[in-house]
């Protein structure tokens, strides 16, 4: 019998990625990268207000071409794929007209950033966000609850709310919404009516205040309470949600067409890049994962008999069935992770590329070049030259909320802090403090699940800094006073989307067995330093006190 293969799409902040799979071995075939073109032009996105929109075009035509790029070059391969999941970032929504068609692709929004997906990065809604933790407050039911007890500016509901109050013509235009990860399955199986679509209950619990206890959404009352202009939406969305083992439908043969692949092909319900990737990851109960990138998110598994009726508070969400089915996913974050160490790369970038670029002694192409490669070596530079500065001689103690806090206690209106810079504070010690400050963020994640009873027994990493920061990792083991190991695969998400893939399609009956026979293992284990722990313990209660004097 011929071997079956499944495609994993990952979307990122920057691109989507796909992978193609053999579903028998979990051996990875091949995969593509295609980058936002849109997005990659700074379009639509306005960072000093904590804008981030991007297009749906952007996600469509990359879509098309990662899959293409994979099925041309193993075209024996196309007719034997099953199965496709799709992990994207979250909460991502846009809103969409009453067929579910994303306002953006209608002509009269073509440019209009509000009628455009909303990036998990966009704080745009802090306002919003503080009403609802408010009303949440003083209602009768706190549909926060199982949100740790903390609404975001980065999740679904402050979004929308924000952009309809933003502008009248969305506001007039728009009869529902939809998440990014549920938008791309409904629209290759052609099913994209908000009121049939297969909903994630992955997106839906962690980002909408979907609960079975209160019998989904929240009701009615409450959306209007918080504001008259959401009126009519609960009744345009959904009451069900669906686990991501299960079909969202068939491929149509229109995108079937498209991307190259039979019409027979299963699609998987959609979910979010960090719950897919812990799977990939191979995630189990007591494995603490994190998915490292421009931000962080964390994500555990417990059994429903371990937590019972515990509420973890200050964390993004506790629900059933978001990671692996049968068990309560947990998931937590850092707001800014790489991101901190990009804001830095491009503070030290700023003079050179404004003195190359106005130097009469080099051709443009010349200094172009100069640029990119000054540039692709400065963070590698400053971690060779900040691993060399013993831990404790930094005179330095740094916050990590350049971009907001996530968890523990969502906060985006906090920035973040440099303490203790001297005469001698020069560059490599600024790193090492922004480093030390992504790690010290992390323990406090690490501590508000060990507080609220949860075991750790593991700690993961995946993702590119995983992969290729040695310095990061280490960092990380140190203060976290525990091994990191890291996973194999620089694609775990697309790699966890392809499970889900396998599953939905029937070759699995769980998504443990086919964790079990499609995982990768492991790269390599960082191991903390005894002595280095105990400095960083130290350190540690510093990053904590210099987070409450700024915590107002």
């Amino acid at each position: 019998m011929k071997d079956k293969f499944v495609i994993g799409v990952d979307y990122g902040t920057d691109s989507c990625r796909a992978v193609l799979v053999n579903s028998a071995t979990g051996e990875e075939i091949d995969s593509s990268v295609q980058f936002y073109p849109r997005w990659a032009a700074g379009e639509y996105c306005d960072p000093g207000n904590n804008q981030y929109r991007q297009h749906p075009l952007d996600y469509i035509e990359t879509l098309e071409a990662a899959v293409k790029a994979l099925v041309d070059k193993r075209a024996n391969k196309a007719n034997r794929v099953v199965g496709i999941a799709i992990d994207t970032t979250g909460s991502t929504p846009v809103l969409t007209n009453a067929e579910g068609i994303p306002l953006a692709l209608l002509p009269e929004f073509a440019d209009n950033p509000n009628a455009m997906f909303i990036l998990w990065k966009d704080h745009t809604a802090v306002d919003e966000a503080a009403e609802i933790n408010a009303l949440a407050k003083r209602w009768g039911t706190d549909y926060t609850a199982y949100e740790g007890g903390i609404y975001s500016s980065e999740w679904v509901w402050a979004k929308v709310l924000h952009v309809l109050r933003a502008d009248r013509a969305v506001r007039e235009a728009a009869a529902s919404w939809v998440e990014h990860c549920d938008w791309i399955p409904a629209l290759i199986t052609g099913n994209e009516s908000p009121g049939s679509l297969k909903r994630s209950r992955c997106a839906a619990g962690h980002k909408a205040m979907w609960h079975p206890r209160w019998g989904g959404l929240p009701p009615e009352e409450f959306l209007v309470a918080l504001d008259p202009c959401l009126a009519g939406f609960r009744e345009r969305l959904f009451t069900d949600t669906f686990t991501s083992d299960q079909p969202a439908g068939r491929i149509s043969l229109k995108w079937a067409y498209r991307l190259g692949l039979s019409s027979d092909v299963t699609v998987a319900v959609g979910a979010f890049d960090c719950h897919m990737g812990a799977v990939g990851a191979q995630i189990k109960p007591g494995v603490f994962v994190r998915v490292i990138g421009t931000s962080t998110c964390d994500v555990m598994v417990v059994p429903p008999s371990e937590l019972g009726d515990r509420l973890i508070p200050g964390i993004c969400g506790q629900v059933d069935g978001s990671v692996i089915p049968g068990m309560i996913g947990l998931e937590a974050g850092q707001s800014g992770f790489g991101d901190i160490y990009a804001w830095f790369k491009r503070v030290l970038a700023w003079p050179i590329e404004q003195l190359v670029a106005v130097s009469p002694h080099v051709s443009p192409a010349f200094r172009e070049r100069l640029v990119e490669e000054t540039l692709d070596r400065l963070i590698p530079t400053l971690s060779e030259a900040a691993a060399k500065i013993p831990p404790g001689e930094n005179s330095l103690v740094a916050t990590d909320w350049m971009n907001g806090r996530r968890t523990p206690d969502a906060n985006q209106l906090l920035k973040g802090t440099i303490a203790g810079i001297t005469l001698g504070s020069d560059a490599p010690r600024l790193f090492r403090a922004l480093v030390e400050a992504t790690a010290f963020g992390s323990r406090a994640i690490v501590e508000r699940f060990l507080d609220n009873g949860i075991q750790i027994n593991e700690v993961t990493g995946i993702g590119g800094i995983a992969l290729k920061s040695p310095f990061v990792m280490q960092t990380l083991a140190d203060v976290l006073g525990m091994p990191v190991q890291v996973y194999k695969s620089g694609q775990a998400c697309a790699v966890g989307a392809a499970m889900f893939a396998a599953v939905a399609a029937g070759e699995y009956p769980t998504v443990e067995k086919a964790q079990k026979v499609m995982g990768q293992g492991f790269a390599r284990v960082y191991t903390p330093d005894p002595a280095t722990s105990d400095i960083y313990t130290n350190l540690y209660l510093k990053y904590c006190a210099i987070g409450q004097a700024v915590d107002i």
